[in-house]
């Protein structure tokens, strides 16, 4: 909880009257981020709002049933996005290539579009400091240049805000809060 509110002053993540759209994957990162977010929300020095957005791509063996009734516990508003991303996917990689980059674009497509519709001025990833650290790696050994996903990253129209709370957070402490809070 300590490094959240560090990374959300010290990058100035999330400011007063802004809506967060908290992005809710099902995995332990996003469990851990948006109880983290509500958490502080109620002893932050500035008003917020929290909606929790899961997009379910349609891939075989979603629990689709799972994330609604666990949202439904938290009190505070939520949707489940349907989009089958996954159909597209398969359609255009070819079988046995890495699927990441074009899932990641589309998600990411219907994640702006729909913070749009919802008025949400800041969109929250559950990226934490070892996907920063690996992203680094990533982009010098294949892509040649040194580059990682910054705590916040405002978008190429100029439209959206996306902040990654997690950033100070190492991967082995969420593992074990979400194991604590049994995500």
């Amino acid at each position: 909880r300590r490094l959240v509110g560090k990374a959300i002053s010290d990058f100035n993540l999330i400011e007063a009257g802004d809506r967060v759209m908290v992005c809710i994957s099902g995995g332990k990162d996003s469990h851990a981020m948006l109880e983290l977010l509500i958490s502080l929300r109620h002893s932050a020095p500035v008003d917020f709002e929290i909606v929790a957005v899961t997009l379910d791509q349609k891939q075989p063996g979603y629990p689709e049933e799972v994330l609604p009734i666990y949202l439904e516990t938290l009190g505070i508003p939520f949707y489940i996005l349907e989009r089958d991303t996954y159909t597209i996917v398969r359609s255009v990689i070819p079988e046995g290539k890495t699927s990441c980059g074009l899932c990641s674009r589309l998600r990411r497509g219907t994640l702006y579009g729909f913070a749009e519709q919802i008025g949400a001025n800041k969109i929250a990833l559950g990226h934490h400091r070892d996907d920063i650290v690996e992203t680094v790696f990533l982009n010098m050994f294949f892509g040649g240049k040194l580059k990682a996903m910054p705590a916040k990253l405002r978008s190429d129209d100029g439209k959206h805000i996306v902040i990654r709370p997690l950033a100070y957070c190492g991967e082995s402490d969420l593992a074990v809060y979400a194991h604590a809070k049994q995500f």
